[in-house]
């Protein structure tokens, strides 16, 4: 059954993000005017960087990215590149 809904009913196969999403995801229509970056550790010393909409305070759309690495030229580049020019000019905050 669970094998099942991974390979068909949940839709990972088709997922967009899915031939990076070990190394980075991001939701640009999640991006809003405070946002957050921080740093955390999941799985065996691995570091992520983790942006989030302050504004969602946790919830749903809240994740604007997760990369991993902490490398701020990497991260940098990921979402310049992933995230549309006019949906960063509405960012006023950064913690």
């Amino acid at each position: 059954m669970e094998e099942q809904y991974y390979s068909h009913l949940s839709g990972f196969t088709n997922w967009d993000q899915l031939d990076h999403a070990e190394d980075h995801i991001v939701f640009p229509e999640n991006i809003g005017e405070h946002i957050t970056i921080d740093e955390t550790s999941l799985s065996q010393g691995e570091l992520y960087t983790i942006v989030t909409n302050k504004a969602a305070k946790g919830q749903k759309g809240a994740l604007i990215a997760m990369i991993k690495g902490t490398e701020s030229e990497k991260v940098r580049s990921i979402l310049v590149r992933k995230i549309p020019h006019h949906a960063r000019r509405k960012v006023k905050e950064v913690t």
